[in-house]
């Protein structure tokens, strides 16, 4: 029995996405669907690959460097893409540290600005 696949309008659904962003990510070539005729039907495969872009996604990652790392696992196999996202993760993680210190510093800006500010009127 073959494994059930999801339509456009499933994919866009179970995922929480946008059509716009489904036919985004097939133009990139991120997320190829099968085609019959006009329409467009998602495998596990794809299931999985909308499941680790929008994680990446989350993380802060470029859909071009998700686009690089699932080509890692087409062309080389899963130790030199875990060994790549290893790296990516450790890369990532020092630039969102350093965007929460930057945050950090602006908030508390802000707060005292704020604070002068409310001391004023009063």
């Amino acid at each position: 029995m073959p494994d059930k696949r999801l339509s456009f309008k499933e994919m866009c659904a179970q995922f929480d996405v946008t059509p716009r962003t489904l036919r985004y990510y097939e133009y990139i070539e991120l997320l190829p669907p099968d085609k019959e005729g006009r329409s467009r039907f998602y495998g596990p495969r794809e299931l999985a690959r909308m499941t680790l872009i929008l994680r990446g996604r989350r993380f802060g990652f470029s859909l071009e460097d998700i686009r690089q790392w699932l080509l890692i696992y087409e062309n080389e196999g899963t130790e030199v893409q875990m060994r790549e996202w290893v790296a990516m993760a450790d890369r990532q993680m020092v630039e969102l540290t350093e965007q929460r210190k930057q945050l950090d510093e602006t908030l508390a800006e802000l707060s005292a600005l704020r604070d002068t500010t409310a001391k004023t009127l009063g």
